[in-house]
């Protein structure tokens, strides 16, 4: 849901689907910032023969915006080649792979990663770098974490990289909340009752991505090779301590079948097909009719979008879906500075005391660090809301619950900061979802995203009508 399936085109080519953005100070290295993109959602380990990958034809970039305008001054791209070993079998395997150069492994991928500065330089930083199999069991791949390291390369000037299969670190109640905004701890106080519930008991949240992996690139790199002319940021109210940051998949413009190569080849300059920067921007804020036109456009054209963040749809259903729990919120009519400034500009200062991640007026969706900010001894899962400058909106940390606290920033919890005569309904600071982190466990190192599900490990639903 942050991203998964977010307008109607993209939900047609999951290869170039973003799915979440994570930008934070690495926790165990903090003179660097990891950056992470995933793709392809929602992936059902046992979905061979012709398992997950990424495209061969997709651009996929990750930049990086420092000079306030919502322009991109660094950017990274990843290009990926596919090769068929033994074209003789139909099998993505031939035997257990151990590692991940293998014989065994028939289908293997290895990318390229180049730095793009804003005034055109480039630098090839790797090339030929090995992504590891899916995890498709214990006999095809056996030890399968070991993997994780086999694909975490170095790169010249301190920088590191990994691109491969993770589990899904996103956790939401994907069924629930689609069926007409139910969240189910509150679901006795929806506007329409449910007969599956046991006397519309409330109920905790079902992880809807449990067991499902994705497809992520992660890149840690010096605070200095992000920051406007390489300046170490040690003060956290200076604008140069602050970077906004999205991720894109492009597609040439053309595609047509290749008799000689016996694929689809691409031809012509590429377009942006997706991007992705704040959780659940495009899904739950753009409206349907402006969900692909968003896809393509770069973040310095949000001003367009603005007035859907102004007045979010969501926060005018929450009042309609659970009668009385929202009057508050119900009889607010401003429009949400609160929301203007967490996804379209940053905190400016004297909003949060010692805090600001500000990246000037120019309105663009973008996750946005401030590099000053250390990691925290002590994270906690609500992030800035809760008291942890280091955690979201502040970046995103791939242990942060995005839906929740977004879900009470809509409700209203956030408006205060803004607007001191509002006071939320009691119910802002206590909605959820319920869902927690229910695959596997996040890693304390690069890059921090957990085991992905195997194949054969996985059992499938139970489905019920």
């Amino acid at each position: 849901m942050s991203s998964h399936r977010e307008a109607p085109e993209i939900s047609k080519d999951p290869v170039a689907d973003n799915t979440d953005v994570y930008a934070f100070v690495s926790p165990d290295a903090p003179n660097t910032v990891t950056l992470i993109a995933n793709f392809i959602p929602l992936q059902n380990p046992m979905g061979g023969p012709n398992f997950y990958e990424f495209g061969d034809d997709v651009l996929y970039e990750i930049h990086v915006c420092n000079s306030g305008d919502a322009k991109a001054d660094v950017t990274y791209q990843f290009r990926f080649t596919t090769t068929v070993p033994n074209p003789n079998t139909f099998l993505y395997n031939t035997g257990p792979i151990t590692h991940i150069t293998d014989p065994t492994f028939n289908r293997p991928q290895t990318y390229s990663v180049t730095r793009v500065a804003r005034d055109g330089r480039t630098q090839v930083l790797g090339k030929g770098l090995t992504v590891p199999p899916v995890n498709i069991g214990p006999r095809s791949t056996p030890n399968y974490e070991h993997f994780t390291a086999e694909a975490t390369h170095a790169l010249p000037g301190g920088r590191m990289v990994f691109a491969g299969q993770r589990a899904e670190g996103f956790h939401v109640d994907l069924g629930s909340i689609f069926d007409l905004g139910t969240l189910r701890p509150f679901q006795s106080l929806h506007l329409i009752p449910s007969a599956d519930a046991v006397n519309n008991a409330n109920q905790p949240g079902v992880n809807g991505t449990q067991g499902l992996n994705v497809h992520s690139i992660a890149i840690q790199v010096p605070k200095t090779d992000l920051t406007k002319g390489g300046k170490k940021p040690t003060d956290v109210m200076a604008a140069t301590s602050v970077i906004g940051v999205y991720a894109s998949a492009s597609r040439q413009k053309t595609t047509a079948w290749d008799d000689d190569e016996g694929r689809m080849r691409g031809h012509g300059p590429f377009q942006q097909v997706s991007r992705l920067a704040n959780p659940l921007f495009n899904e739950v804020i753009v409206p349907m009719v402006e969900k692909d036109r968003w896809n393509t456009l770069d973040p310095d054209q949000d001003k367009r979008f603005a007035k859907y963040v102004a007045k979010p749809e969501l926060a005018g259903l929450l009042p309609v879906l659970y009668p009385g729990v929202f009057p508050k919120l119900a009889a607010y009519t401003k429009p949400r500075a609160d929301l203007l400034a967490i996804l379209l500009t940053g905190i400016p200062a004297g909003v949060v005391p010692g805090f600001q991640n500000y990246t000037g007026p120019t309105q663009a969706d973008l996750v946005r660090l401030n590099l000053a900010v250390p990691p925290s001894s002590n994270p906690n899962d609500l992030g800035l809301v809760a008291g942890d400058p280091a955690g979201f909106p502040n970046g995103r940390r791939v242990a942060d619950d995005t839906v929740t606290v977004e879900l009470r920033a809509i409700a209203g919890l956030t408006l205060p900061l803004v607007d001191p005569s509002f006071t939320p309904d009691g119910a802002a600071a206590g909605i959820k979802d319920g869902t927690t982190n229910t695959n596997s466990a996040y890693l304390d190192h690069f890059p921090y995203l957990g085991t992905p599900a195997g194949g054969y490990q996985t059992m499938p639903g139970i489905p019920k009508s």
